[in-house]
């Protein structure tokens, strides 16, 4: 029998990413994926600000934008036209990083899955992470102590018999885990039996210039979006509806499909239709837009696909899978270490699956939106903005301390928020040692106390409560002068709400837990008491 801390079902984007995160915070892990290694298509193509947060938390950011900017040219636009030769209809996102240099230290990026997956998974291997591809799950068994799992190399028939304490499953949107669980789905359902064409064709004269990262086509032929790499002699087509949606079968691209109709679909999405066309592949999927209605059973976690599916309209489907991974990793290494309750587990659900059920709601009604009208508005929840999805979505459960008053609202304006508990802490621009930096980087492995520069005794506070609970914890006093951390901007107290004397807790994960504005009844005892609420030590 083979034991492990985390049994990882899955090794693509999101089961990698976990891989990660989890390697990162020194859980022993093993990743089991029936494919033989990492993505063969581009496939997600869009990564959004949180994303590259949290892949710079684990030192990764700057090889994804390297390796993203021999691809794509940076700070692409999204678009919608009849053809790419043609008229354009509509401007989704002129430059996709216009106006994020206030709020992030990050900026998004184009990257195709098949270049992203090898570098997560290298990183996972750098931090430790034990990865077996061309293995399958066969059978699963859970009990209160931990989950057994029966895997089969896929090759040689070889079986194993794997024993872990917890079980994530990242085995993808029709995901045989969430199945074997009973764990249902809700949400508008199937949209869509659609194709990707993969193809080289000479692009570069339709393309005018123009720096497009999606490009968004809407014809009598058809209904759905390409991109083209940098050079534009190649990229891929994803059709997701003929022409006309009064027709039965419009929104049943995949039946029947040639290597002809795809030359000819190419041709009509890019409005060249003498252009030299080559396939080099056709993959067929399902538009599906649904959310699992609970993301745990017992010690086993659904993340990625296997918790929501969604359309690719903004991008929500990778991204927000990431977004899983990352929250779940901190609390399964806290709870491991005997440093957190078991209770805090049950927090993965509270938080993400409203915040899934949100970003099926946005795709659904992009989708709606920008590819088939017919369905009508009354069918969709409203817009959120972009920036709100990204890095504005705001969580409720027993790891935050809520502030009376403060609503139930899923998302905030992260522009607005200013550190209120549940949201990302704000970026700011910092020094220390004589270097520049953004707050986001002081937060990692361990739970961070913040302290505006008047604030020393919540300093004092947080050391004393951090001994007497055998709580690892990073404490910075941000100031202009006399502090560990300079805000040479002295920007610091008002984007995190806060007087001069005032303090967060920010979690590992980068969320605000807890906030004091000031430092009226700075004590051990009162920080004590909101540490040990959320590590959930009071259950």
């Amino acid at each position: 029998m083979i034991k492990t801390d985390v049994l990882i079902v899955g090794g693509s984007l999101v089961g990698l990413s976990a891989a990660s995160f989890l390697a990162w915070h020194g859980v022993p892990t093993l990743s089991v994926e029936r494919h033989r290694g990492t993505a063969i298509h581009p496939r997600a193509g869009h990564f959004h600000l949180r994303t590259l947060e949290v892949l710079r938390s684990i030192g990764l950011e700057s090889r994804v934008r390297a390796a993203s900017e021999e691809q794509f040219d940076p700070d692409g636009g999204i678009n919608a036209v009849e053809s790419l030769a043609g008229k354009e209809i509509a401007t989704y996102i002129a430059n996709l990083n216009e106006g994020v240099a206030a709020i992030s230290p990050s900026t998004r990026l184009f990257m195709t899955q098949q270049s992203l997956e090898p570098l997560i998974r290298a990183r996972a291997e750098e931090l430790g992470a034990a990865l077996r591809y061309a293995t399958e799950l066969v059978s699963l068994e859970q009990d209160a102590d931990g989950v057994t799992g029966h895997v089969r190399n896929v090759d040689t028939g070889e079986t194993d018999t794997i024993r872990a304490k917890y079980l994530i499953a990242a085995d993808g949107n029709r995901s045989p885990i969430r199945e074997r669980l009973g764990i249902a789905t809700r949400g508008p359902g199937h949209l869509a039996d659609c194709v990707t064409i993969y193809f080289h064709a000479d692009c570069g004269a339709a393309l005018r210039g123009r720096n497009l990262g999606v490009i968004y086509v809407f014809n009598a032929d058809q209904r759905g979006f390409f991109r083209l790499v940098k050079t534009g002699d190649s990229g891929f087509l994803a059709v997701m509806t003929l022409g006309d949606m009064s027709l039965p079968n419009a929104t049943n691209v995949a039946q029947g499909i040639t290597e002809e109709r795809c030359i000819a679909l190419v041709h009509s999405a890019t409005g060249m239709p003498n252009a030299k066309v080559e396939i080099e592949d056709i993959a067929t999927w399902r538009a599906v837009a649904e959310v699992a209605e609970r993301f745990q059973d017992g010690r086993v976690f659904l993340v990625g696909d296997a918790a929501h599916v969604m359309p690719p309209m903004g991008g929500f489907g990778g991204n927000t899978g990431v977004q899983d991974a990352h929250n779940l990793a901190w609390k399964i290494a806290l709870v491991l270490r005997g440093i957190a309750g078991p209770d805090l587990l049950s927090t993965y659900n509270t938080e993400r699956q409203p915040t899934g059920e949100l970003a099926i709601q946005q795709a659904y009604t992009r989708y709606v939106l920008r590819v088939v009208p017919e369905r009508g508005k009354e069918t969709t929840q409203p817009i959120v903005d972009d920036l709100s999805m990204e890095i504005g979505y705001r969580y409720h459960s027993r790891a935050i301390v809520a502030e009376p008053g403060s609503g139930a609202a899923l998302y905030e304006n992260p522009r607005q928020s200013k550190a209120m508990p549940g949201t990302r802490a704000p970026h700011v621009v910092l020094e220390r040692a004589g270097a520049r930096m953004s707050s986001l980087d002081l937060f990692g492995r361990s739970f961070c106390v913040l302290v505006a520069a008047e604030g020393r005794p919540w300093c004092d506070a947080a050391r004393a409560a951090a001994a007497d609970l055998a709580l690892p914890l990073d404490i910075h006093r941000i100031g202009r002068q006399g502090t560990d951390v300079a805000d040479p901007e002295g920007g610091f107290a008002d984007a995190y709400g806060l007087s001069s004397s005032g303090a967060v807790i920010v979690r590992p994960d980068g969320f605000v837990a807890w906030r004091a504005k000031d430092a009226a009844g700075a004590s051990k005892a009162m920080m004590d008491e909101a540490l040990s609420a959320l590590l959930c030590r009071n259950s």
